[in-house]
């Protein structure tokens, strides 16, 4: 199966070359490597990538600035293969990573999604188990699964488990859902149960074949310290229970109206922020705690 490994890029030039390669060494080769630069002011990034000469590489470069949502949306549209992934540009696949995903969704027709097992790295790419990646290790299932309909929809509203770059994509599937405009934090988790509710299925592949990056200059740690990602995640919920209350879905509702690993987020930078002074943030995470 023909992939394409979609890598919106604006950021650091040796963390992307770091996964430009992670992804070289695929030990499955049928895939297609796109970048898809955002405006980077300095082009010594594209003149490296274009330079690699490998016939698989296809560089492209947006016109203008579309932030995390737009570029997001330009590659699910750019996609031609029949599986995609959106990778980030400072994360590593595993060798294996391509090959395990794409047997899975070939074992499993009706699946939209493949997620991987993931490892949680920071920026000098030593393995860390902070906080909200132990809760998601423990929501995570704990052996080769399928889920789908309401019973993925609740469990992604309790905790979103998944790594959003590691996931793997059927594309006939997700692209004509799309991502929703709007969203810059919450956009993959309304991706996962707007497929969820259209009838699509999850396979997760507990083995461990990809390193996601967290650091603090990531868009969601960066909002989730001035408050804003609570916003947009507490309005994303809101919604999600009316939704699901229309369908019939009352444990999927009940689930998005509590999400409580959200909340339990807000509660552990809560004290940072009263320590720090910053009170319009602290109002704004103690009002997510119980709203």
């Amino acid at each position: 199966m023909l992939v394409d490994v979609m890598l919106p890029f604006y950021g650091d030039m040796s963390l992307f070359q770091a996964a430009v390669r992670s992804v070289l060494a695929q030990t499955h080769t049928g895939f297609r490597l796109v970048m898809v630069d955002d405006q980077y002011p300095d082009p010594e990034p594209a003149r490296w990538f274009q330079g690699l000469g490998d016939p698989r590489l296809q560089y492209l470069r947006n016109t203008e600035n579309l932030g995390v949502n737009g570029n997001f949306r330009r590659c699910v549209d750019l996609t031609e293969a029949p599986a995609f992934t959106i990778m980030g540009c400072d994360d590593l696949m595993g060798p294996d990573h391509l090959s395990r995903a794409v047997a899975a969704l070939a074992g499993n027709p009706d699946a939209a999604i493949v997620a991987s097992g993931v490892e949680v790295i920071d920026a000098t790419g030593t393995v860390v188990r902070p906080l909200g990646d132990r809760v998601k290790s423990v929501l995570a299932p704990r052996a080769a699964t399928t889920l789908r309909g309401e019973e993925l929809a609740a469990g992604l509203y309790r905790g979103n488990w998944t790594y959003f770059p590691s996931l793997l994509w059927r594309r006939d599937i997700a692209r004509p859902i799309g991502f929703r405009e709007g969203l810059e934090v919450v956009l993959d988790l309304a991706l996962l149960v707007d497929i969820a509710r259209s009838g699509g299925s999850l396979v997760f592949d507990p083995e461990v074949t990809f390193s996601y990056r967290r650091h603090v200059a990531s868009v969601s740690s960066v909002r989730a310290v001035d408050g804003r990602r609570f916003v947009e995640e507490r309005e994303f919920f809101a919604a999600e229970a009316r939704t699901c209350e229309s369908l019939g879905w009352t444990t999927a509702a009940r689930a998005a109206r509590r999400h409580p690993t959200s909340r339990l987020n807000a509660a552990t930078l809560l004290p940072g922020a009263l320590l720090g002074r910053q009170w319009p943030v602290a109002r704004e995470l103690a009002r997510h705690l119980v709203r």
